[in-house]
């Protein structure tokens, strides 16, 4: 575990559950590349994870797991009704002695969010239904006194949590220098609760990397923008140094982080024409699968970023966030 090896000091206070095997490959989008100006690459995040659900949400899990079991609580966290971070929190947590319990609130039912109930009622959490984010702030009183919880916000976003992407751009890093892949001038990742696109800017800066997080919000319910990002960044920071990491740099600030807005569309989980022309070529063109609520999105901002020169001409990284198995 890369974070582990650079920043020997944080092993003991912030420990680590193994749940994936190596790195993510990493390999070039000729059918992106060829809309645009920048050559496109992938770094496949949904090969993340040894379970039945993959990707990012993992990353942050291999952190967070281990802290609830050193608690001896639940997990309360949040989501929409196909959250896919609630699935992961309660399969891995099932698999790893920790219990979840999820507060959902509503979003489009289409055929994928019913089958995803459907996995969520199977995993064995407590769910609980709250059907807003204001009917949810006002539960949460009740919710912790019941479950006594471990509270981790929506996405996995906490400082803790963010350490699976720190981790990543380490990973990205070395991958960079054993030449798998051009270094990037652009990062470019779908945007929930910000925590992914947060540890990989504090990440890409410690590792050395001049990479620059553009972030593509999904959601209107949750802040995103370049200071809420690098606020973010700084307290996985402010993590690290307390439990003894040296860091060899400062933690990013809002003019190291891009956000391209406009791509949301109706809102949370509603499918953008953009999303299912990006979702079309990616499978069609270059054999990546992506999802109508964040990847779709995420991709269609850069095809057109990317057509519009707004990338530049080196090498853009798509980080791709999604790991249904199902």
């Amino acid at each position: 575990m890369l974070l582990h090896e650079r920043y020997p000091a944080v092993r003991e206070g912030l420990p680590h559950l193994s749940l994936s095997d190596g790195p993510t490959p990493v390999r070039r989008l000729d059918g992106l590349s060829a809309d645009g100006r920048a050559e496109v690459w992938v770094k496949d995040d949904g090969a993340f994870g040894s379970g039945p659900w993959g990707g990012n949400k993992v990353r942050k899990l291999e952190w967070l797991l281990p802290e609830a079991r050193r608690r001896g609580r639940t997990i309360l966290t949040f989501g929409g009704l196909g959250t896919n971070w609630g699935l992961a929190t309660a399969l891995y947590g099932r698999d790893h002695g920790v219990r979840t319990a999820l507060a959902l609130v509503d979003q489009p039912v289409d055929e994928h969010v019913s089958a995803q109930l459907e996995r969520l009622r199977a995993s064995g959490a407590t769910l609980h239904f709250t059907r807003t984010k204001r009917r949810t702030v006002l539960a949460l009183p009740w919710l912790i006194a019941r479950h006594r919880p471990y509270l981790v916000p929506a996405g996995g976003s906490s400082p803790l949590g963010m350490l699976g992407y720190v981790d990543a751009s380490l990973e990205l890093a070395a991958q960079v220098a054993a030449g798998e892949l051009p270094e990037p001038s652009h990062a470019v990742v779908a945007i929930g609760s910000s925590g992914s696109a947060a540890g990989l800017a504090l990440g890409l800066r410690l590792a050395g990397l001049g990479t620059r997080v553009v972030g593509v919000p999904v959601t209107r319910d949750l802040r995103a923008d370049p200071a809420s990002v690098a606020r973010l960044a700084g307290r996985a920071a402010k993590l690290l140094r307390s439990r003894g990491a040296r860091l060899e740099a400062p933690p990013p600030t809002a003019a190291d982080v891009t956000i391209l807005d406009g791509w949301i569309g109706a809102g949370y989980g509603h499918p953008t024409p953009e999303g299912e022309a990006a979702a079309a070529a990616a499978r069609e063109r270059d054999a990546l699968a992506l999802d109508p609520v964040y990847t779709a999105k995420a991709v269609a901002a850069l095809r057109a970023a990317n057509a519009a020169g707004e990338l530049g001409r080196g090498t853009v990284l798509y980080v791709h966030t999604d790991g249904p198995r199902y």
